[in-house]
């Protein structure tokens, strides 16, 4: 089949194959070009493995290291007649690069909150390569089944202790338009954390010191976005910002109840990025669109496997690394520095409908958008018969 993209509001319902496939093949050939990155890990356990930060991590991992990677991932398989997700195509990419360079790589498809998928990573681990050395925790869900209970929590965006009115861009109508939010109740306050917050990546941490499976030194860091005055009402302070501070908690807590091993947890701030998760935030679009705009003009912009090959070389596996006063690494900082969010506020305060295009990178936005389900990439022939089917 011949595959186009097929946009419906902030999704694509479909990915590309070759486009994946190239899009993962740039990332490696980006390592690759880095040379020798020095210390790093060789067993690397990765939660949310398919798609953005977490993909890059994998890649980083593997092709900057030589790592062994086990990867888990919630992905829909292609069919004849319909394409699998971006994240299956990506990991089938990985998958095949990984076996080209004989490097061990295996990946489990399902519901990383579940005790049925944790018992799985651990069998695999202990059949396979032994204790870890690095654990990512890089999932992006709206819900999570309480693995003890059953109950089913939902995240929710909205502010918190106030409503709170702003511009957003709605990339579906192409419409610069002022956006209300009721600010959130307790419930949903709660509810949020539960899916969002750090009593999951807890539980992964327990389960594998249980079975074992943690080397001495072990490392594990989530990922974050903190941003600056632009998006604190939306994302800082509001209830994905209670969620996050939340891993900043779990992040001492497992470091406490793990002294035997040794273990070093952190909270890791990345840049803002356009990824399906941001995508679907309000104000995102419109402020992305806004700092590629300004970091392309400084010359500081970066993508997923440039802050992650960054963040592993200065941050994660540096001695003494750099840490705010939270205890957390931050690579964000090209991003949140006074002087740049002062370009991007000057931009957001002019920015109307007439000069978007004009004083947003929005170009820029959308073939990043379009990208991570595998299209608008140079040297794939998209005009070619595609076969949908694509095994790990």
């Amino acid at each position: 089949m011949v595959i186009k993209p097929k946009i419906r509001g902030f999704i694509c319902t479909n990915a590309h194959p070759a486009g994946c496939a190239a899009s993962v093949q740039q990332q490696i050939d980006y390592v690759k070009s880095q040379g020798d990155l020095g210390n790093g890990p060789k067993n690397v356990l990765i939660l949310g493995s398919s798609t953005g930060y977490g993909l890059a991590s994998r890649i980083v991992s593997a092709f900057g290291y030589g790592a062994n990677t086990l990867g888990v991932c919630f992905e829909k398989a292609p069919s004849e007649r319909k394409t699998g997700t971006a994240g299956w195509y990506n990991t089938a990419a990985f998958h095949a690069k990984a076996s080209e360079a004989n490097l061990y790589a295996h990946t489990i498809n399902g519901d990383a909150f579940s005790k049925e998928i944790k018992q799985q990573v651990i069998d695999t681990l202990k059949r396979d390569m032994g204790k870890i050395d690095l654990v990512i925790y890089s999932l992006a869900s709206p819900r999570r089944t309480d693995p003890e209970t059953g109950e089913v929590y939902k995240s929710t965006l909205k502010p918190v202790g106030q409503a709170y009115t702003t511009k957003t861009y709605d990339t579906d109508k192409d419409l610069i338009h002022d956006i209300s939010l009721e600010p959130a109740n307790e419930d949903e306050i709660q509810q949020t954390i539960k899916v969002m917050g750090g009593e999951d990546w807890e539980l992964w941490l327990a389960a594998l010191d249980k079975a074992d499976l943690l080397a001495d030194g072990c490392k594990t860091t989530a990922y974050t976005y903190i941003g600056k005055e632009l998006t604190w009402p939306i994302y800082g302070q509001a209830t994905i910002g209670k969620a996050k501070e939340d891993l900043d908690r779990a992040a001492a807590e497992i470091i406490s109840s793990k002294t035997n091993k040794h273990v070093e947890a952190y909270v890791s701030s990345l840049k803002a990025l356009v990824t399906q998760a941001s995508s679907a935030i309000p104000v995102m679009p419109l402020y992305i669109s806004l700092i590629y705009k300004v970091m392309k003009e400084e010359g500081t912009h970066e993508g997923c496997i440039e802050q992650i090959t960054g963040l592993f070389q200065q941050r994660l596996f540096a001695e003494s690394p750099p840490m705010d006063d939270m205890r957390r690494l931050r690579m964000d900082d090209k991003e949140t520095n006074d002087a740049t969010q002062a370009k991007i506020k000057a931009l957001w305060d002019q920015v109307t409908q007439d000069n978007f295009h004009e004083l947003s990178d929005y170009a820029g936005y959308h073939h990043e958008f379009l990208k991570l389900f595998g299209f608008d990439l140079q040297g794939v022939d998209y005009d070619a018969d595609q076969d949908p089917i694509a095994n790990w």
